[in-house]
This record gives C-alpha cells, structure tokens and sequence, in this order.
C-alpha cells in the first residue's frame, strides 16, 4: 500500500501544514471539511506537493524532515512558485 506525504498552502492565510496519509484524496476531504483540528480554521487548503512512499515509516520519516527547518527553503520556494503563478 502507498503512503503520501503532503503539503497543503492555506488559501486564506498563505501558511503550509506538511502531512502523512495512506489515503490522500479523504485526508484533504478531512481538511477541507473542517475535521483537522490544526487546519479547521485555515480554509480552503490546495495540495501544493506531495510525495509518495512503499512504506508508512519512510513516509514518516520524509513527513518529520520537512516539518523541521532544514526543508524550510524547499517549502518557500514551492509557496512562492504557486503564489507567483496565480496571482
């Protein structure tokens, strides 16, 4: 079974929230209808990147190195390429 990690960009207050499922399309269904307490207040939310994995332990290791600081121009520069294009 595939697991996803993925960036979602909060369409109402520009931030990322970074995530792992096995299930992408419900978990951004589960965002978007308010079911995520973290993200129930910042949407719509769009995926902005997502990445997938054979397995839920190397997905979750992928999920803990872009939530840290060290992915932080990685996740910039995603934000900046979509919000350049859709101005």
């Amino acid at each position: 079974m595939p697991f996803f990690v993925y960036i979602l960009l909060s369409l109402k207050d520009k931030k990322l929230y970074v995530g792992q499922t096995a299930d992408l399309e419900r978990r951004i269904e589960e965002h978007n209808n308010g079911n995520v307490k973290s993200t129930e207040k910042r949407r719509p939310l769009i995926v902005l990147h997502k990445e997938i994995f054979s397995n839920r332990e190397i997905a979750m290791r992928r999920e803990k190195f872009l939530k840290s600081l060290y992915s932080a121009r990685f996740k910039q520069k995603l934000k900046r390429e979509y919000l350049k294009g859709n101005k």
